[in-house]
């Protein structure tokens, strides 16, 4: 364990315009926020994992697994709000990785990778890449990450970026997807809870566009592993046939 203390927070909200109840969905017997917990146990990197609700169904389902939830305001617009709510009253916590409850594949390995990135002091926030499939270059849904050499973003795009004036130079030219977990020391994510909207943000709808906007840089660490997120009920069956692949 680090010197710093590393705290996971897994923000659940309960009411989701298209899967309402979605944290406490059963996938392979267990809620969904479950098997989210489990996998950030296992990467033991973390002094402790805690859930982030407004709502007391998900956390007496914490309750009963073992787990710890927190309550949080109900008018907390993201996830990394409610991850900020949290840390304001932890100011002996130094390093906060906020995990998505909706992702029941996130790796460890991964996990692992992020809570590293803040080894270096100098790192105020961090995320994770990973290599971009060729077929997913023009997709506005997969969002791409062009990096500086020393792995901080310099953009996120739902374009294909970079664009490649001679296609013969592709090869030396590495192409990243960015897998949306991040990281923050605790007085990096306070400031960026306070910051309103930028015009980049809002233009490619992508919240991380409002650390780079405001000059707060983002260091990523680069993965191999993907995640299936779980967005609808259907989802749930993606999962399961993945979890017995």
């Amino acid at each position: 364990m680090s010197s710093h203390r590393t705290l996971a927070v897994i923000p659940a909200r309960y009411a989701s315009t298209r899967f309402p109840g979605k944290p406490l969905a059963l996938i392979a017997g267990r809620p969904m926020i479950e098997h989210v917990w489990r996998r950030c146990q296992e990467a033991r990197v973390f002094d402790e994992v805690v859930v982030a609700t407004d709502d007391a169904r998900i956390q007496e389902a914490v309750a009963r697994f073992g787990g710890t939830a927190v309550m949080t305001s109900p008018d907390c617009a993201t996830g990394t709000d409610r991850v900020a709510e949290v840390a304001r009253a932890r100011p002996e916590v130094d390093v906060w990785i906020n995990v998505q409850g909706d992702e029941p594949l996130v790796d460890p390995d991964s996990l692992r990778v992020l809570a590293g990135l803040f080894a270096d002091p100098e790192v105020g926030m961090g995320t994770l890449v990973r290599p971009l499939d060729a077929i997913e270059a023009e997709s506005p849904h997969v969002v791409k990450a062009v990096l500086a050499l020393n792995g901080d973003a310099l953009y996120f795009s739902r374009s294909t970026i970079p664009f490649l004036r001679e296609p013969a130079e592709a090869a030396a030219v590495k192409r990243w997807a960015h897998l949306g977990l991040y990281g923050y020391r605790r007085e990096t994510l306070l400031r960026l809870a306070g910051l309103s909207a930028t015009p980049l943000e809002q233009s490619e709808k992508l919240e991380q566009l409002r650390a780079l906007e405001h000059g707060i840089r983002i260091r990523c660490g680069k993965v191999a592993g993907r995640t299936v997120a779980v967005d609808v009920p259907e989802d749930v069956a993606r999962v399961e046939e993945a979890m017995r692949g």
